[in-house]
């Protein structure tokens, strides 16, 4: 597997524990849509909170959350209106995202509540 492929999977298991510390129900990690997947999806708040993990080495050149395009959130709102009716889901939905960046043995975590809202 290629570094950053490591590196994104490091970061999503680190998200899901800080997640999870932080009182988040994980329903799903890496839930499957037309070949593609969304990161994580879980319950918190009695919301159904869908989850873009992004993990980059360095913010030098973007951001994390600068990854997330409107191409990307277009995907995850799909999936996520899939996700949604096969499991019968009456929850309301927010998205979340949570960036990570290496800060030598530690890892720099922001975590945004509510980083998009679906467009028409």
């Amino acid at each position: 597997m290629a570094d950053h492929n490591e590196l994104g999977k490091t970061g999503e298991a680190i998200a899901a524990d800080y997640l999870e510390k932080k009182g988040f129900e994980i329903l799903e990690r890496n839930w499957q849509y037309n070949h593609k997947e969304i990161d994580i999806i879980a319950l918190h708040d009695n919301y159904l909170v869908v989850i873009e993990v992004k993990t980059r080495t360095t913010d030098g050149w973007e951001n994390p959350k600068e990854a997330i395009t409107k191409g990307k959130i277009r995907f995850i709102v799909e999936a996520t209106e899939a996700y949604i009716n096969e499991m019968d889901i009456e929850n309301e939905v927010r998205f979340d995202v949570v960036t990570l960046i290496p800060n030598g043995d530690n890892w720099i975590i922001e975590h945004i509540d509510e980083a998009f809202h679906p467009t028409l």
